[in-house]
């Protein structure tokens, strides 16, 4: 591949690994430590990560326990987890905070591979973008450093290849997740 193009793959690398980290946050009825990872309390004044201040465990399928070093942020990590998007209500005793993840309903799931795949057709759409990009720039190039009319359309295919390539990857990503989501 010609070296022209990486500023392009890295982007769609980005892309890719946005929609990857989009993902981590869909929760599939069972605890995942990933759902938490977006989230910030206010430790001495500094937004943190809930995983700066407190230790994150899985102790069962469906239940996340925080266990957080100070007992003082036991209700700013529940402030925050209430004021999310997550829908769970923690519960604590005063030192651990335990999520307990409810069984997905068939609806949700449904609901939730429908979000999937609109996420990665968004990827989609935006890797195609960067394609688009990649090729108006090689146009330009050809007219502007005298690039023969045959490396211009060679340069064009390797695009065309590396958008194949990831949009394959968008896919496989989709299907994956969907496939987590949909399984009971």
């Amino acid at each position: 591949m010609d070296s022209r193009l990486n500023p392009f793959q890295d982007k769609m690398e980005k892309t890719l690994n946005n929609l990857l980290e989009e993902y981590s946050g869909i929760r599939a009825g069972r605890a995942n430590p990933h759902v938490l990872d977006k989230l910030r309390v206010d430790y001495y004044g500094t937004p943190s990560p809930i995983q700066s201040v407190a230790n994150v465990s899985v102790p069962e399928p469906r239940m996340i326990q925080i266990q957080p070093w100070e007992a003082s942020m036991v209700k700013e990590i529940e402030k925050a987890i209430i004021c999310s998007d997550l829908g769970i209500n923690p519960t604590n005793d005063g030192k651990l905070i335990r999520l307990v993840f409810p069984e997905l309903t068939e609806e949700r799931r449904k609901e939730l591979a429908k979000d999937i795949k609109k996420k990665g057709e968004e990827a989609k759409v935006a890797t195609r973008n960067i394609r688009r990009e990649a090729i108006d720039s090689i146009k330009k190039a050809g007219k502007e450093d005298g690039i023969s009319d045959d490396e211009v359309k060679d340069l064009e295919d390797d695009a065309q290849k590396l958008t194949d390539k990831f949009i394959a990857k968008i896919d496989d990503a989709v299907e994956t997740k969907s496939k987590e989501i949909l399984t009971v």
